[in-house]
């Protein structure tokens, strides 16, 4: 288990963390969102010792990192993966960090073939596409067959192919009862992945609880009616908490009274309904409405007509700051 206690980071007059609290339970994905700038870089340092904290603890397993005897064997880490000797092949990258702590080259095999890099292994890092490299940097992190992973971007740069391994993968390691804490701005995959939520915005937690919670207690479920009828029905439903939008002919969307609800008005009205279907909101949708004040960095808005070409993410505050 990993678990902050009112853990701050500042450098010089930027607080990038601000007395967060959180625990990352074992045996299921949690899952750390936030915009950039947020924060979550840091946390994930001060987790593993890169930057020591200006107050408040964060403990793996009931200890400090730097008092774990065994730290490859105990917390995986991916936090940037081009942090590798170019001029090593992934092989000898891997051997060298074995050999830290006694480990057998059978097991750089092991984590060779489990990442797919057989056919690069004997290459030079420096020649990585940028999959490789994440490939190599998540190789790294399983090298000691650790209990407690923590990932940042681990999907960044991979084909569909090695996201969905991703997701197996760090499901297949929660299942088996371990800790695994990862990052990601993919919100369509971290909502197929993780288990549990730890939002921060501004250096501090908006929320943590189970993806489902957090999707409920942010967004609201619409009803889907198609209806012969459309037109009267919304007028029956109107009223100041209902809102109704008709996305084609024959089809509302309607949010505030439930599925149970809008079928009694029809059939108090005798409409005939063809559907009747309730959607629960995404996470993407309780992302936005969760950070939508904690966004540090915001895109200029252009005219009326005019496309907006999405711009380039900003390196993390905390990262500027140093």
């Amino acid at each position: 288990m990993i678990e902050a206690q009112a853990l701050k980071k500042v450098y010089g007059s930027k607080v990038a963390v601000d007395g967060v609290s959180f625990r990352v339970q074992p045996g299921r994905v949690t899952g750390f969102l936030g915009p950039n700038g947020a924060g979550k870089s840091t946390t994930m340092r001060m987790i593993v010792g890169l930057d020591r904290p200006t107050a408040g603890t964060v403990t793996v397993a009931g200890r400090p990192y730097a008092q774990l005897r065994s730290p490859l064997t105990e917390v995986g880490a991916l936090l940037e993966a081009r942090a590798v000797h170019t001029g090593r092949s992934a092989r000898n990258h891997l051997r060298a960090l074995a050999a830290t702590h006694g480990l057998p080259r059978t097991r750089v095999d092991e984590v060779i073939e489990m990442t797919g890099l057989q056919s690069v292994a004997d290459k030079r890092v420096g020649g990585f596409s940028l999959g490789m490299g994440q490939r190599l940097g998540i190789a790294t992190a399983l090298l000691g067959d650790p209990h407690t992973l923590i990932l940042d971007e681990p999907v960044n740069g991979l084909d569909p192919d090695g996201v969905l391994w991703v997701r197996n993968l760090v499901k297949h390691l929660a299942g088996q009862g371990r800790t695994v804490f990862l990052s990601s701005h993919l919100m369509s995959e971290m909502a197929l992945t993780a288990d549990h939520l730890v939002v921060i915005g501004r250096g501090r937690i908006i929320a943590d609880g189970p993806v489902e919670d957090v999707i409920a207690r942010t967004t609201r479920t619409t009803v889907r009616v198609r209806s012969p009828h459309a037109a009267q029905l919304a007028e029956l439903l109107a009223g100041p908490d209902v809102t109704v939008a008709a996305s084609e002919p024959g089809l509302l969307e309607v949010q505030g009274p439930t599925a149970a609800a809008i079928g009694e008005v029809a059939a108090a009205a005798r409409l005939t309904l063809h559907e009747l279907t309730p959607v629960s909101g995404s996470l993407e949708q309780a992302y936005l409405s969760l950070t939508q004040d904690e966004v540090e960095y915001h895109a200029t808005e252009l005219p009326p007509g005019q496309p907006a070409a999405p711009a380039p993410a900003p390196a993390e505050a905390e990262e500027a700051a140093r």
